[in-house]
């Protein structure tokens, strides 16, 4: 075919017209579509630039061998659109409402790039994630899920999924769970995210939160207008005495595994935080993220079951699945449950449908059981890989925290010190690792190099050959 030519200004647009020849082979049916796509994307591109006359419709149809009927709704849908111009005996042309940008999809997902040994904590093994029984559950899910259940759900989640999760989380971490009262979300961030806006409907307008602790809640409690006032934690959990001084009448906790320093909350401790709570007339949101991972023994059961009406209960499926699967569960109290069913409500209609029926038929059929055993296998070995390391690579290095969850906190000799030039160190090396400084509100010595160390994610092997790493770079 040769690039049709209608003038001067035309010249620098010629080679624009091959982008059209896929569209004129195209299937009959699809034909227009194609040729409409084709130039829409010729004008976006800058192939065909702002003040670039277009042939008549008589003569591109000739040239792509069409109809000029094709041509001529081409150009009337792309001048509705904004992309051309016409003018009664003065032509088409290009417009200049468009602008050339070519589209760019990039991965914003948090990583450790061209990391040697990655050591961060908070992600699992999703090579562990059970693809087939996943698969299958769906396959039945689709098969079996009535027609109706497609439409909006309950903001609440599906009576089914809820059920299910009442009757896992009772056995399971000992919470007091109504099904009405379990409000199903995408992770602990959304659990967190709606317990901020009911704090702030009710006039409350600061909340505490554990020191060191998650550095997400900040940023979570602040979108819904709620401040978050440190409260520091010690070895037997959150300092109800400074809890008390803060004047706040809510607080975010994590008892079971305290994130970031490992402890468990002593029995003392959490009894004091419920009478805090009692006292104020309050509400702890007690964050159980990994609480069913417990090495030595049985894990410690949740702070809900102890006072169901004053602490709302959350957890998620990230550590035991796959982050990536968005899905969790709040427990809300009685006098809460109203408002905060509300706002995921106007938050986003509800829970995808099709998720919770088959992560239901997971837990119905005995899968996740299946699945927590396998991950506490897997995990309790590579803790185990971990500690070894650390007594071969780092002698005198100790380990704190109770032997559970995904991380550990390594506290170095002295030796490797300051922490500012250790840490250089590994990163010049290739090892990601974090501080415990990372975690906390407060100034630290700068010598003390204490580490929180991420093994779930690492096999056995790897661990091994990254403590060796990292006690090459600190030497």
């Amino acid at each position: 075919m040769t690039p049709p030519q209608t003038g001067p200004e035309k010249s620098g647009a010629s080679s624009a017209w091959e982008l059209l020849l896929p569209a004129a082979s195209a299937p009959a049916r699809a034909r227009g579509r194609s040729l409409q796509a084709a130039l829409r994307e010729a004008v976006r591109s800058g192939r065909l630039a702002p003040g670039t006359r277009l042939p008549s419709s008589r003569d591109l149809a000739a040239d792509l061998g069409v109809s000029r009927g094709l041509v001529t709704d081409a150009y009337e849908q792309l001048t509705a659109e904004g992309y051309l111009r016409s003018g009664r005996g003065s032509g088409t042309w290009v417009g200049a409402a468009a602008r050339a940008a070519r589209p760019q999809a990039r991965d914003l997902a948090p990583r450790a790039p061209g990391a040697r040994a990655d050591f961060v904590a908070g992600t699992p093994d999703l090579s562990l994630f059970p693809r087939a029984a996943w698969a299958a559950a769906q396959r039945d899910v689709l098969t079996d899920l009535p027609h109706q259940e497609l439409g909006y759900p309950d903001p609440r989640g599906l009576p089914r999924l809820r059920t299910a999760l009442a009757g896992l989380l009772a056995r399971r971490r000992g919470v007091v769970a109504d099904p009405e009262r379990i409000v199903v979300v995408s992770g602990v961030a959304q659990a967190t995210a709606l317990l901020g806006f009911a704090l702030r409907a009710r006039g409350m307008r600061a909340v505490g939160v554990e020191d060191p602790g998650s550095p997400q809640h900040t940023a979570l409690y602040a979108a819904a207008g709620v401040a978050c006032v440190p409260v520091p934690v010690d070895g037997e959990g959150l300092e109800t005495e400074r809890l008390r001084a803060s004047g706040v009448r809510a607080v975010t906790v994590t008892p079971a595994h305290q994130f970031p320093t490992g402890i468990a909350y002593s029995a003392r401790r959490r009894a004091e935080l419920l009478d805090w709570a009692r006292s104020v007339d309050g509400i702890v949101l007690e964050d159980d993220y990994d609480g069913d991972f417990r090495y030595d023994r049985a894990p410690v059961g949740a702070l809900q079951g102890l006072d169901p009406e004053h602490v709302a209960y959350a957890g998620s499926v990230s550590k035991s699945l796959a982050p990536g699967l968005r899905l969790g569960w709040l427990l809300v109290p009685r006098a809460w449950t109203e408002e905060v069913v509300e706002r995921k409500r106007t938050m986003d209609l509800g829970h995808p449908t099709l998720d919770q029926a088959l992560f239901a038929r997971f837990v119905e059929r005995g899968d996740y059981d299946r699945q927590l055993r396998r991950c506490q296998r897997a995990y309790r070995e590579r803790r185990d890989a971990l500690v070894a390391a650390l007594g071969e690579h780092f002698p005198g290095a100790e380990v704190s925290g109770i032997a559970a969850g995904l991380h550990a906190i390594v506290s170095l000799p002295a030796r490797h010190g300051p922490r500012e030039r250790f840490l250089a160190r590994m990163t010049a090396a290739g090892v990601s690792v974090r501080p415990l400084t990372d975690y906390a509100h407060g100034a630290a010595p700068e010598e003390d190099v204490r580490l929180v160390l991420g093994y779930a994610h690492v096999t056995p092997a790897r661990i091994h050959e990254g403590v060796r790493l990292m006690a090459e770079a600190a030497a």
